[in-house]
Protein backbone atom coordinates (compact mmCIF):
# COMPACT_ATOMS: atom_id res chain seq x y z
CA UNK A 1 0.00 0.00 0.00
CA UNK A 2 1.30 3.26 -1.42
CA UNK A 3 2.21 6.16 1.38
CA UNK A 4 0.17 8.66 1.90
CA UNK A 5 1.21 12.38 1.06
CA UNK A 6 0.85 14.82 4.01
CA UNK A 7 -0.03 18.36 3.53
CA UNK A 8 -3.11 20.96 2.86
CA UNK A 9 -5.33 19.95 0.04
CA UNK A 10 -4.77 23.60 -1.19
CA UNK A 11 -4.92 24.50 -5.08
CA UNK A 12 -3.52 27.64 -7.28
CA UNK A 13 -0.80 28.92 -8.40
CA UNK A 14 2.31 30.98 -6.54
CA UNK A 15 4.24 32.78 -9.26
CA UNK A 16 7.73 33.14 -7.51
CA UNK A 17 10.82 35.50 -8.44
CA UNK A 18 13.65 33.24 -8.84
CA UNK A 19 17.03 34.01 -7.41
CA UNK A 20 20.14 33.25 -9.21
CA UNK A 21 21.76 29.78 -7.53
CA UNK A 22 18.93 27.93 -6.78
CA UNK A 23 17.52 25.05 -8.83
CA UNK A 24 14.03 24.92 -9.80
CA UNK A 25 13.00 22.09 -7.88
CA UNK A 26 14.54 23.70 -4.50
CA UNK A 27 12.35 26.18 -5.40
CA UNK A 28 9.08 24.16 -5.81
CA UNK A 29 10.10 22.33 -2.84
CA UNK A 30 10.41 25.44 -0.37
CA UNK A 31 7.05 26.62 -1.70
CA UNK A 32 5.61 23.67 -0.85
CA UNK A 33 7.30 23.54 2.67
CA UNK A 34 6.17 26.87 3.09
CA UNK A 35 2.19 26.24 2.14
CA UNK A 36 2.16 22.73 3.79
CA UNK A 37 0.98 21.70 0.31
CA UNK A 38 0.31 18.20 -0.54
CA UNK A 39 1.02 18.35 -4.28
CA UNK A 40 3.16 21.22 -6.27
CA UNK A 41 4.71 21.90 -9.65
CA UNK A 42 6.53 24.45 -11.35
CA UNK A 43 5.51 25.03 -15.38
CA UNK A 44 8.84 25.30 -16.89
CA UNK A 45 12.71 24.74 -15.56
CA UNK A 46 15.17 27.55 -15.36
CA UNK A 47 18.82 27.01 -15.08
CA UNK A 48 20.08 27.70 -11.53
CA UNK A 49 22.00 30.66 -12.84
CA UNK A 50 18.70 32.74 -14.12
CA UNK A 51 16.43 34.46 -12.49
CA UNK A 52 12.67 35.37 -13.09
CA UNK A 53 9.03 33.90 -13.65
CA UNK A 54 8.86 30.25 -12.11
CA UNK A 55 5.35 29.78 -11.90
CA UNK A 56 4.24 27.18 -9.04
CA UNK A 57 1.45 25.12 -9.45
CA UNK A 58 -0.70 23.87 -6.28
CA UNK A 59 -2.62 21.03 -6.15
CA UNK A 60 -5.44 21.08 -9.10
CA UNK A 61 -3.66 24.01 -10.59
CA UNK A 62 -0.67 21.09 -11.20
CA UNK A 63 -3.56 19.96 -13.92
CA UNK A 64 -3.28 23.18 -15.81
CA UNK A 65 0.58 23.34 -16.04
CA UNK A 66 0.93 22.34 -19.84
CA UNK A 67 -0.85 25.39 -20.83
CA UNK A 68 2.07 27.41 -19.03
CA UNK A 69 4.24 25.36 -20.36
CA UNK A 70 2.98 25.72 -23.83
CA UNK A 71 2.55 29.73 -23.49
CA UNK A 72 5.00 32.23 -25.14
CA UNK A 73 7.64 33.24 -22.58
CA UNK A 74 10.06 36.35 -22.74
CA UNK A 75 13.48 36.22 -22.17
CA UNK A 76 15.86 39.08 -21.48
CA UNK A 77 19.27 37.90 -21.22
CA UNK A 78 23.15 39.24 -21.86
CA UNK A 79 25.07 36.99 -24.07
CA UNK A 80 29.54 37.73 -23.50
CA UNK A 81 31.06 37.68 -26.82
CA UNK A 82 34.50 36.30 -27.66
CA UNK A 83 34.66 33.04 -25.80
CA UNK A 84 32.92 29.75 -25.80
CA UNK A 85 32.34 27.44 -22.68
CA UNK A 86 31.25 23.83 -22.33
CA UNK A 87 28.23 24.65 -21.18
CA UNK A 88 27.18 27.76 -22.86
CA UNK A 89 27.03 30.10 -20.20
CA UNK A 90 29.51 31.61 -17.58
CA UNK A 91 29.42 28.69 -14.99
CA UNK A 92 31.61 26.24 -17.77
CA UNK A 93 35.04 25.93 -19.02
CA UNK A 94 36.16 28.26 -21.82
CA UNK A 95 37.01 26.00 -24.48
CA UNK A 96 37.43 28.06 -27.24
CA UNK A 97 38.58 32.03 -28.04
CA UNK A 98 38.03 34.65 -30.23
CA UNK A 99 38.93 38.18 -31.05
CA UNK A 100 36.33 39.32 -33.36
CA UNK A 101 33.94 41.61 -31.89
CA UNK A 102 30.89 42.57 -34.47
CA UNK A 103 29.30 45.79 -35.22
CA UNK A 104 25.66 46.47 -33.93
CA UNK A 105 23.99 46.67 -37.06
CA UNK A 106 26.10 43.07 -37.74
CA UNK A 107 24.34 41.99 -34.62
CA UNK A 108 20.65 42.89 -35.93
CA UNK A 109 20.99 41.61 -39.00
CA UNK A 110 22.38 37.84 -37.80
CA UNK A 111 19.39 38.00 -35.37
CA UNK A 112 16.97 37.62 -38.21
CA UNK A 113 18.19 33.82 -38.81
CA UNK A 114 16.83 33.24 -35.10
CA UNK A 115 13.05 34.13 -35.50
CA UNK A 116 10.42 31.95 -36.80
CA UNK A 117 10.33 28.23 -36.91
CA UNK A 118 14.17 27.25 -36.34
CA UNK A 119 15.99 24.10 -35.62
CA UNK A 120 17.90 24.46 -32.28
CA UNK A 121 20.68 21.70 -31.03
CA UNK A 122 20.17 21.44 -27.08
CA UNK A 123 23.68 22.52 -25.34
CA UNK A 124 25.23 19.17 -23.93
CA UNK A 125 24.57 20.24 -20.42
CA UNK A 126 21.48 20.13 -20.89
CA UNK A 127 18.38 18.00 -19.38
CA UNK A 128 17.67 16.11 -22.40
CA UNK A 129 17.86 12.74 -22.66
CA UNK A 130 20.28 10.53 -24.65
CA UNK A 131 19.85 6.44 -24.76
CA UNK A 132 17.40 6.59 -21.32
CA UNK A 133 20.19 9.23 -19.21
CA UNK A 134 20.81 13.01 -19.37
CA UNK A 135 22.95 14.81 -21.57
CA UNK A 136 24.63 16.51 -18.73
CA UNK A 137 25.10 13.56 -16.68
CA UNK A 138 27.19 11.86 -19.66
CA UNK A 139 28.85 15.79 -20.27
CA UNK A 140 30.00 15.90 -16.60
CA UNK A 141 31.96 12.36 -17.26
CA UNK A 142 33.59 14.43 -19.94
CA UNK A 143 31.54 12.38 -22.91
CA UNK A 144 30.43 14.20 -26.04
CA UNK A 145 27.19 13.52 -27.33
CA UNK A 146 25.11 13.63 -30.41
CA UNK A 147 21.89 15.27 -29.57
CA UNK A 148 19.67 15.69 -32.48
CA UNK A 149 17.89 18.87 -33.26
CA UNK A 150 14.87 19.86 -32.34
CA UNK A 151 12.19 22.38 -33.68
CA UNK A 152 11.32 26.28 -31.62
CA UNK A 153 8.93 29.07 -32.16
CA UNK A 154 10.78 32.15 -32.18
CA UNK A 155 8.33 34.79 -31.65
CA UNK A 156 10.96 37.91 -31.99
CA UNK A 157 14.43 37.98 -31.11
CA UNK A 158 15.60 42.08 -30.72
CA UNK A 159 18.91 43.55 -29.26
CA UNK A 160 18.01 46.07 -26.66
CA UNK A 161 21.39 46.86 -25.31
CA UNK A 162 25.57 46.81 -25.80
CA UNK A 163 27.10 47.87 -22.82
CA UNK A 164 30.56 47.57 -24.24
CA UNK A 165 32.50 45.77 -27.16
CA UNK A 166 32.35 42.68 -25.24
CA UNK A 167 28.69 42.48 -24.85
CA UNK A 168 25.28 42.34 -25.89
CA UNK A 169 22.23 42.31 -24.15
CA UNK A 170 18.66 40.61 -26.11
CA UNK A 171 15.68 39.79 -25.73
CA UNK A 172 13.54 36.82 -26.89
CA UNK A 173 9.90 35.65 -27.05
CA UNK A 174 9.73 31.94 -28.03
CA UNK A 175 7.71 28.99 -27.58
CA UNK A 176 8.64 25.93 -25.45
CA UNK A 177 11.48 23.75 -25.19
CA UNK A 178 13.70 26.48 -26.39
CA UNK A 179 17.27 26.84 -24.74
CA UNK A 180 18.82 30.67 -24.34
CA UNK A 181 22.27 29.34 -24.21
CA UNK A 182 21.91 27.89 -27.20
CA UNK A 183 20.72 30.92 -28.94
CA UNK A 184 23.85 32.40 -27.24
CA UNK A 185 26.22 29.87 -28.61
CA UNK A 186 24.83 29.71 -32.45
CA UNK A 187 24.72 33.77 -32.65
CA UNK A 188 28.47 33.70 -31.50
CA UNK A 189 29.05 31.16 -34.60
CA UNK A 190 27.40 32.87 -36.78
CA UNK A 191 29.43 36.07 -36.21
CA UNK A 192 32.49 34.40 -35.95
CA UNK A 193 33.06 35.82 -32.58
CA UNK A 194 31.70 32.80 -30.47
CA UNK A 195 29.41 33.30 -27.37
CA UNK A 196 28.02 32.78 -24.55
CA UNK A 197 24.88 33.42 -21.74
CA UNK A 198 26.61 35.57 -18.97
CA UNK A 199 23.03 36.48 -17.18
CA UNK A 200 19.11 35.64 -17.57
CA UNK A 201 15.86 36.76 -16.69
CA UNK A 202 12.60 34.92 -17.29
CA UNK A 203 10.74 38.29 -17.64
CA UNK A 204 7.32 36.69 -18.19
CA UNK A 205 5.68 33.25 -18.92
CA UNK A 206 2.19 33.21 -20.23
CA UNK A 207 0.06 35.26 -18.37
CA UNK A 208 2.40 35.50 -15.47
CA UNK A 209 5.07 38.28 -15.28
CA UNK A 210 8.20 38.72 -12.82
CA UNK A 211 7.11 42.10 -11.71
CA UNK A 212 4.79 40.36 -9.33
CA UNK A 213 6.57 37.18 -8.22
CA UNK A 214 7.10 37.25 -4.68
CA UNK A 215 10.98 37.13 -3.44
CA UNK A 216 12.00 33.92 -2.00
CA UNK A 217 13.21 35.83 0.60
CA UNK A 218 9.18 36.70 1.49
CA UNK A 219 8.47 33.02 0.98
CA UNK A 220 11.08 31.83 4.07
CA UNK A 221 9.54 35.06 5.88
CA UNK A 222 6.29 34.17 5.66
CA UNK A 223 6.47 30.46 5.49
CA UNK A 224 3.70 28.80 7.70
CA UNK A 225 1.26 31.89 7.73
CA UNK A 226 -1.85 32.54 6.44
CA UNK A 227 -0.27 35.89 4.83
CA UNK A 228 1.27 33.47 2.35
CA UNK A 229 -2.07 32.27 1.13
CA UNK A 230 -2.56 35.95 0.38
CA UNK A 231 -0.41 35.75 -2.93
CA UNK A 232 -1.88 32.80 -4.20
CA UNK A 233 -3.46 32.85 -7.43
CA UNK A 234 -6.99 31.06 -8.39
CA UNK A 235 -6.36 27.92 -10.72
CA UNK A 236 -8.04 29.68 -13.51
CA UNK A 237 -5.28 31.91 -13.99
CA UNK A 238 -3.18 28.87 -16.10
CA UNK A 239 -6.31 28.94 -18.08
CA UNK A 240 -6.46 32.42 -19.57
CA UNK A 241 -4.90 31.46 -23.12
CA UNK A 242 -7.87 29.08 -23.57
CA UNK A 243 -11.58 30.42 -24.74
CA UNK A 244 -14.42 29.72 -21.50
CA UNK A 245 -17.54 28.20 -21.54
CA UNK A 246 -19.95 28.31 -19.01
CA UNK A 247 -21.91 25.18 -17.76
CA UNK A 248 -24.82 24.85 -15.39
CA UNK A 249 -24.81 22.68 -11.99
CA UNK A 250 -26.09 19.92 -14.01
CA UNK A 251 -23.60 19.76 -16.72
CA UNK A 252 -20.30 20.23 -14.06
CA UNK A 253 -21.67 17.16 -12.16
CA UNK A 254 -21.29 15.24 -15.14
CA UNK A 255 -18.00 16.73 -16.77
CA UNK A 256 -16.55 15.89 -12.96
CA UNK A 257 -16.83 12.39 -13.71
CA UNK A 258 -15.33 12.67 -16.96
CA UNK A 259 -18.11 12.38 -19.08
CA UNK A 260 -19.42 14.91 -21.80
CA UNK A 261 -21.66 18.05 -20.84
CA UNK A 262 -23.79 20.88 -22.28
CA UNK A 263 -21.87 24.24 -22.20
CA UNK A 264 -22.83 27.43 -23.39
CA UNK A 265 -20.30 29.17 -25.54
CA UNK A 266 -21.54 31.37 -29.00
CA UNK A 267 -18.14 31.54 -30.44
CA UNK A 268 -16.31 28.11 -30.13
CA UNK A 269 -15.51 26.04 -33.14
CA UNK A 270 -15.85 22.82 -33.69
CA UNK A 271 -12.93 20.46 -31.73
CA UNK A 272 -11.83 23.81 -30.33
CA UNK A 273 -9.76 23.12 -26.85
CA UNK A 274 -11.69 25.35 -24.40
CA UNK A 275 -12.40 25.23 -20.59
CA UNK A 276 -15.82 24.92 -18.66
CA UNK A 277 -16.72 26.98 -15.81
CA UNK A 278 -19.71 27.24 -13.29
CA UNK A 279 -20.05 30.14 -11.62
CA UNK A 280 -16.06 31.37 -12.32
CA UNK A 281 -14.41 28.32 -11.13
CA UNK A 282 -13.03 25.84 -13.74
CA UNK A 283 -15.05 22.77 -13.89
CA UNK A 284 -12.74 21.15 -16.34
CA UNK A 285 -11.10 20.99 -19.53
CA UNK A 286 -11.73 19.61 -22.98
CA UNK A 287 -12.90 19.92 -26.79
CA UNK A 288 -16.24 21.73 -27.36
CA UNK A 289 -18.30 19.32 -29.88
CA UNK A 290 -21.75 20.58 -31.12
CA UNK A 291 -22.54 22.15 -27.54
CA UNK A 292 -21.05 19.89 -25.54
CA UNK A 293 -17.66 19.66 -23.84
CA UNK A 294 -15.65 16.54 -24.16
CA UNK A 295 -13.18 16.61 -20.84
CA UNK A 296 -9.95 15.36 -20.91
CA UNK A 297 -9.21 16.89 -17.47
CA UNK A 298 -11.23 17.62 -14.72
CA UNK A 299 -10.98 19.81 -11.77
CA UNK A 300 -12.20 19.07 -7.85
Amino acid sequence: MGRTRKGRDISGWLVVDKPAGLTSTAVVNKVRWALSAKKAGHAGTLDPAATGVLAVALGEATKTVPYITDALKAYRFTVTMGAATNTDDAEGEVIATAETRPGDDDIKEALHAFVGEIMQVPPQFSAVKIDGERAYAKAREGEEVEIAARPLWVEELTMIGRPDVDHVELEMVCGKGGYVRAIARDLGEKLGCLGHVLSLRRVWSGPFEASEGISFEKIEALAKSPELDDYLLPVEAGLSDLPEARCTAESAVRLRNGNPGMVIASDLDYGEECWASLDGRAVAVGRYKGGELHPVRVFR
